[in-house]
């Protein structure tokens, strides 16, 4: 099969556009071709168009169109924000909002750290060469 991620109802997915961007969203129902209802424990019920969502591999099990605090109740169960930071996709945006806060010396402190473990890294490798070589 060409897809694993098909828009159904307890997909969730990350909002990729507009004012909720970075927040992730369940899909609990469906409008039309172009747009579904989606809800999140941090936000209003809303209309979203599919082209401001993308979807995650992460589903949880929920009817149609559920009542607030049943969907806050099964996304605690599936254990969907953990699911999602443990994700590669997760982890790679958590260090881009950490490095995006980073200050002047931060940036400094990571630029020194980076030299650090390359110079450390070129030692290993020459007494490896070294050893091999004798």
């Amino acid at each position: 099969m060409p897809f694993k991620r098909y828009v159904e109802i307890g997909r969730v997915a990350l909002v990729n556009y507009g004012k909720d961007y970075g927040k992730l969203v369940v899909i609990v129902d469906v409008v039309d071709q172009n747009r579904a209802l989606v809800d999140a424990p941090d936000m209003v019920r809303s209309q979203m168009n599919f082209k401001r969502l993308s979807l995650t591999d992460i589903k949880i099990e929920i009817p149609r169109i559920p009542k607030k605090k049943s969907l806050i109740a099964a996304m605690e169960a599936a254990d969907v924000k953990n699911k999602w930071e443990n994700s590669s996709w997760g982890r790679k945006l958590i260090v881009q909002k950490k490095r995006a806060s980073l200050n002047d010396f931060d940036r400094f402190k990571v630029m020194l750290a980076k030299i650090k473990r390359g110079g450390a890294i070129r030692q290993e490798l020459a007494k490896l060469k070294k050893q091999s070589a004798s």
